[in-house]
């Protein structure tokens, strides 16, 4: 299968099917030395575990991550990372009665009409679980960053007609609330809300942030392989996301060109600093230095016990009723998913930027 691969220099490759025997990421270009631990991937993976809140699918998987190459005592060696997780809990004949029919909002007809055969078992490839892959790399990526003082937070920004405001979004609340909404009086009410359409056999779409705090100015490319472009790439490529933007995103259509530019100031040192951040963090495809904010727009989930009116394989206008055990709402979970496919892209970005300069490259090299 073409697409399975993502990045230049810090690579990552996923495998696996939701229903399969497991699921798994080989991460290529990692450099060594680095302290890794199977508990480090673990604390990232049980953020998106299902049946972690009564919002999530009721499938109960534990989700253990077993690395099986690229550390020894402890430390990344250099080579290839290939990391797994079993799949324990598959309900497989939820979905026999399915397995001619194209479930709505599904990729089910659209993986038929590509391949002409499909894994009907919860998705297969296109499945949430694929995700298991990204978030364990996410994890290394993450630590990456850290090492370099950046970090990478997501939050659920809004759920059904539910935003959270600016003035009361708290870092510390996101865990405080089993939506991820910073907003606490804004994650009430929209648990309320889920609690109706859960009731209603229904499902519901939202909103996830991801702020980038410490980037520094300089990284990415002025042409195709923009930062901005390339970190949309990536959170396009999670399966339920159908609208990325950036700072201020598609406000900016309603703006001027004065109201829009972030004017410049220097800082300590003379160092370049904004006074506004409407570009998010990113000018020209290069990162500014100011923090980078992404918002991604993810659709309902598509799985609703609602009946619906789809056809089969032999071209037969059909009813179907959805069994199994699916999430009424993607951004809880989808949350980490973010952090992880933005921290990917930006480490690969960051070891791309490594050879923009020579005065750098004989730097690191120590020549004079």
């Amino acid at each position: 299968m073409a697409g399975s691969v993502l990045g230049d220099r810090f690579t990552v490759s996923t495998w696996g099917e939701s229903h399969g025997v497991g699921l798994g990421v080989v991460v290529d270009g990692c450099p060594a030395g680095i302290e890794l631990r199977e508990e480090d991937i673990q604390k990232m993976l049980d953020r998106r575990k299902p049946g972690s809140t009564k919002y999530a699918t009721p499938r109960k998987e534990s989700d253990r991550v077993k690395i099986l190459s690229g550390v020894f005592e402890g430390k990344t060696t250099g080579t290839p990372i290939s990391m797994m997780v079993e799949n324990t809990s598959q309900r497989s004949a939820d979905y026999s009665k399915i397995a001619d029919v194209y479930r709505p909002g599904h990729a089910d007809y659209t993986f038929d009409a590509k391949y002409g055969f499909r894994d009907y078992r919860g998705g297969g490839r296109s499945s949430g679980r694929e995700t298991i892959g990204r978030v364990a790399a996410g994890a290394i990526a993450q630590k990456i960053l850290e090492e370099l003082g950046i970090s990478v937070t997501a939050f659920t920004r809004q759920i059904g007609p539910y935003e959270c405001r600016d003035e009361y979004l708290a870092k510390e609340n996101i865990g405080k609330s089993p939506l991820c909404m910073p907003d606490l009086e804004r994650s009430g009410q929209a648990e309320e809300y889920l609690t109706q359409m859960i009731r209603d056999q229904d499902s519901v779409g939202g909103i996830v942030e991801c702020v980038v705090h410490g980037m520094p100015a300089g990284i990415g490319e002025p042409v195709f392989d923009k930062l901005d472009a390339v970190l949309a790439r990536n959170i396009f490529s999670i399966g339920a996301v159908k609208g990325v933007e950036i700072g201020d995103g598609f406000a900016v259509a309603q703006k001027n060109g004065s109201q829009n530019n972030d004017e410049f100031l220097a800082g300590e040192d003379a160092e370049v600093k904004k006074r506004t951040n409407h570009s998010g963090g990113i000018l020209g495809g290069i990162s500014d230095g100011d923090d980078i904010v992404i918002r991604a727009a993810f659709k309902p989930t598509p799985s609703i016990f609602k009946k619906q009116k789809t056809v089969n394989r032999q071209g037969e206008n059909i009813e179907i009723e959805i069994q199994g055990r699916h999430d009424p709402v993607i951004m809880p979970r989808a949350v980490v998913v973010v952090e992880s496919m933005t921290a990917l892209a930006l480490v690969d970005a960051l070891f791309t930027g490594m050879t923009s300069r020579m005065d750098r490259i004989r730097e690191f090299y120590k020549r004079e």
